[in-house]
């Protein structure tokens, strides 16, 4: 078992190895200023999808969230 700090770190380098910097902290920020349940969120996705295509989902529903929060 890893320990949290190195799944943080892992976490990090994830992000901006396919988000870029800069839109791996929006990200961090996004789901650290919103609510956000990761599990329901989790439970629509397709296990085959890649971390990319999962991070596209996730830009789309939140989208959709804050539009209809406006």
């Amino acid at each position: 078992m890893i320990t949290d700090t190195e799944i943080k770190a892992k976490g990090l380098q994830l992000l901006a190895q396919y988000l870029g910097d800069v839109e791996a902290e929006r990200f961090i920020a996004l789901i650290q200023r919103e609510p956000f349940d990761y599990t329901k969120w989790r439970q629509g996705m397709d296990e085959e999808l890649s971390l990319e295509e999962i991070s596209r989902k996730a830009m789309v529903l939140r989208d959709k969230d804050t539009a209809q929060d406006s």
